[in-house]
């Protein structure tokens, strides 16, 4: 159930397209690579002029995620990460950015902790919105019923196989934004050739129209998000940034603040590709 009063993260993206911007956002899990880094980890993609975060919440089967988001959760959940602990760098964040932040997850973590209790808990931890890619976008949901509740968006997904009509449903559903993924398959697949990923944004464009809509999957460079935004209003990166964490945490060089150096200039380079 869409709200009907206009929602902090709708109205940043709203502003963003009247200042004629499309929108970044970044994708980092909770935990990963470290309990530790975590806090740093965000800071540092807020300095790199990312519009929204979404903290990814680790679960051991993350169907939808390719090996890289795969290969993270399962770091994070080695290394005792929780979900009241990912509700406590949400809350730490928020109380220091406004940058809109976001819980990116699966159902099972949530009905565990209990569904009202989370969405009851994300916002009182300043949580905008979250992302359930494997939750029905069903109104009478437990789940939409409690975000809807508790004040907290609900961003739903579309694919190239999504027919119009269910993409009006989704449409009147989603708060937030809706999410079109780029391709079918799993997060940080190879987009390869964008034409025909356009025209179904295109496609897509025409029917969404109550959201903002964000593009994902298999985004990796500032080209890219320059490509992708051309038919959308902003831009999603998760695998790529997840790579790069790994890489730069995982090597034997460089201090801890020239790793975070590192990723603040990753994200800063591919915001560039939002602008005209």
């Amino acid at each position: 159930m869409a709200v009907n009063v206009e929602s902090r993260l709708s109205a940043h993206l709203r502003g963003l397209a009247e200042r004629g911007e499309k929108a970044l956002g970044m994708f980092i899990t909770s935990g990963f690579p470290d309990l530790n880094a975590t806090p740093d980890l965000l800071d540092a993609i807020d300095a790199g002029g990312a519009d929204f975060i979404e903290l990814g919440m680790p679960f051991s089967d993350p169907l939808a995620e390719g090996i890289p988001i795969q290969r993270s959760s399962a770091r994070a959940l080695e290394a005792g990460v929780t979900m009241a602990k990912t509700l406590e760098y949400a809350r730490d964040f928020t109380s220091r950015s406004d940058t809109p932040l976001l819980l990116m997850g699966y159902g099972n973590p949530v009905m565990q902790y209990g569904i009202s209790n989370f969405f009851r808990d994300a916002r009182s931890s300043g949580v905008e919105g979250v992302i359930l890619p494997d939750v029905l976008p069903d109104p009478e949901s437990p789940f939409f019923r409690s975000a809807a509740e508790h004040g907290v968006d609900t961003v739903c997904l579309v694919s190239p196989t999504t027919p119009t009509a269910r993409l009006e449903h989704i449409d009147r559903l989603s708060s937030g934004f809706v999410y079109a993924v780029s391709v079918t398959g799993v997060t940080g697949a190879n987009t390869g050739d964008a034409s025909p990923i356009l025209d179904y944004l295109r496609r897509v464009k025409q029917t969404v129209r109550e959201n903002a809509l964000m593009v994902g999957f298999g985004i990796r460079s500032a080209e890219n998000v320059r490509t992708m935004v051309s038919e959308a209003d902003g831009a999603i990166v998760g695998s790529a940034l997840v790579n790069l964490v790994a890489d730069v945490w995982d090597g034997e060089a460089g201090s801890r603040a020239e790793r975070l150096a590192a990723v603040t200039a990753f994200v800063a380079d591919l915001k560039s590709g939002t602008r005209s």
